[in-house]
C-alpha cells in the first residue's frame, strides 16, 4: 500500500494509461508547463511530451470540441477542465455532441474521452466558481458521471473511465487534492457504477459522494459517541445510478440521509430519495 494524495492518485492513473495505450492523452489550461493548475499532472509533459500532454488556450468551448472530434477518429482524449464550472462553457458540445455521436451516427462512432476537474465549494472563490453540478450532466442521456474524493477510488474509477468506450464525466475536488488515503501498488480498475459502503452501521445510513463522503464520516464518528450505529454509503457513480446499494441500505438500517454539496432543487439528493 501506498499513502498517496488524491492528485497523485490520479496522475498514476492517467500515467498507466497513458504508457499502456498510445491513443490516450492530455489536453486543457496549463496542464503542461505549468504542471496543471492544482498539480494533478505534474511531471508528465517531462514523459510524454508536447504531442500527448497539450497546453490549449482558454477556450473550452474549442479545446472540448477537439477532443470530441479526437475521440470519434480514435483518439482517448483526457480533457482536464480547471473547474466544473468553466465547463459550462462546452455545454453545447458536451451535451449536444459528445453526448449524442453514438445515437446520432446509428453507433458508427463513439465517443471514448474524459472530461475530468475540480467540481464543488473551494475557498473563496465565489458564487461562478463553485457550483456542485453533478446533477445538471447526469441528466442527459450518453454520459456517464462520476463524482469521487479518495484517493483509491479516484485512482481506480479514472482509469476504468479512460477505458470506457463512451464520454465520461470525472467530478473531482479542490479541497480534496491533498487528502491522502492508501492506494494498492499493484494495478486495479473498479467498475463504474458501483456504490461502495465506506463504514457499515445498523441505526442510520448517511448517502452521499466526493468529499461530502468526509463528513459523513466524521459524523459517524460522533454519532458511534452517543450509541447510534452509522453506516456510511458512497455513491461514487452519480450516473448509473447504484440502486441495488441503495434498496440493500435502507432495507438494513430502515432510516437515510442524503448529504448533498450544492443546490437542494432538482439535485442528485433528490433522485436518490424518490
Amino acid at each position: 500500500m501506498a499513502q498517496l494524495q488524491l492528485r497523485e492518485a490520479l496522475r498514476r492513473a492517467m500515467q498507466e494509461e497513458m504508457r499502456r495505450d498510445e491513443r490516450v492523452f492530455l489536453m486543457g489550461e496549463e496542464v503542461a508547463y505549468y504542471d496543471g493548475a492544482y498539480k494533478v499532472s505534474k511531471g508528465m509533459l517531462a514523459e510524454f511530451g508536447e504531442k500527448r500532454i497539450i497546453d490549449t488556450p482558454i477556450a473550452e468551448n474549442g479545446f472540448t470540441g477537439i477532443a470530441i472530434g479526437a475521440a470519434m477518429a480514435g483518439l482517448r482524449p483526457i480533457v482536464e477542465v480547471m473547474t466544473w464550472n468553466f465547463a459550462l462553457v462546452a455545454y453545447d458540445q458536451i451535451i449536444n455532441s459528445a453526448a449524442k455521436i453514438v445515437q446520432m451516427t446509428a453507433g458508427q462512432y463513439q465517443v471514448p474521452m474524459v472530461i475530468r476537474g475540480a467540481n464543488g465549494a473551494a475557498e473563496g472563490l465565489g458564487s461562478q466558481h463553485s457550483q456542485a453540478l453533478e446533477s445538471i450532466f447526469a441528466h442527459f442521456p450518453g454520459l456517464t458521471v462520476i463524482s469521487t474524493a479518495t484517493p483509491a477510488d479516484a485512482y481506480g474509477l479514472l482509469k476504468s473511465a479512460i477505458r470506457d468506450p463512451n464520454p465520461v464525466i470525472f467530478m473531482e475536488s479542490e479541497l480534496a487534492y491533498g487528502t491522502k488515503g492508501e492506494v494498492p501498488d499493484e494495478e486495479y480498475l473498479i467498475p463504474i457504477g458501483k456504490a461502495d459502503l465506506k463504514r457499515d452501521g445498523t441505526d442510520v445510513t448517511l448517502v452521499s459522494w466526493n468529499k461530502q463522503v468526509y463528513n459523513c464520516l466524521a459524523a459517524a464518528d460522533q454519532l458511534a459517541k452517543e450509541g447510534i450505529s452509522a453506516q456510511v454509503l458512497d455513491l461514487r457513480t452519480i450516473r448509473p445510478l447504484d440502486e441495488q446499494a441503495l434498496f440493500d441500505a435502507i432495507n438494513k438500517t430502515h432510516r437515510m440521509v442524503v448529504v448533498q454539496e450544492g443546490f437542494p432543487f432538482a439535485g442528485v439528493a433528490s433522485e436518490v430519495v424518490s
